[in-house]
């Protein structure tokens, strides 16, 4: 049940987060950026389900996450898109002209690296499991 959790959290908020880049980016132009901006509550209550989950699911086996450097590096890439996040809300949704011009360099540099962010942070999630057999010889 944690996994799934785990699982739908993270669907919650890196996939809006993808679709939300990929509007930036110039994808779909037909729809409006504007009413997006009331996608960051559900991302956020994926967050919040993704870091009640992960730290159980932490807890459960400490000692062989502390010890699996693929764990730092997904903790490494989540906070780093979480703040990319912060800053894409504060670019590109707080600036009055978002709906009379294009979305600006900055902006589109953040949702690249958004994309990228979260790329890594989940596939270093799926290879812990390969990690740690590999470190513990399992």
């Amino acid at each position: 049940m944690i996994l799934f959790l785990h699982t739908l959290g993270m669907g919650l908020l890196v996939g809006i987060n993808a679709a939300l880049d990929l509007r930036i980016l110039g994808f779909a132009p037909e729809i409006p950026l504007q009413p997006m901006e009331k996608a960051f509550f559900p991302m956020w209550i994926g967050f919040g389900i993704n870091a009640a989950t992960g730290s159980l699911l932490f807890v459960s086996d400490a000692v062989r996450h502390i010890s699996n450097p693929a764990f730092f590096v997904k903790l490494t890439f989540v906070a780093l898109a979480v703040a990319n996040l912060i800053l894409i809300r504060r670019a590109v949704f707080r600036d009055p002209l978002l709906a009379k011009r294009p979305v600006q360099t900055n902006g589109k540099i953040l949702a690249a690296t958004s994309l990228a962010f979260w790329f890594f942070a989940v596939t270093a999630g799926r290879v812990m499991a390969y990690v740690a057999e590999f470190v513990n010889g399992s």
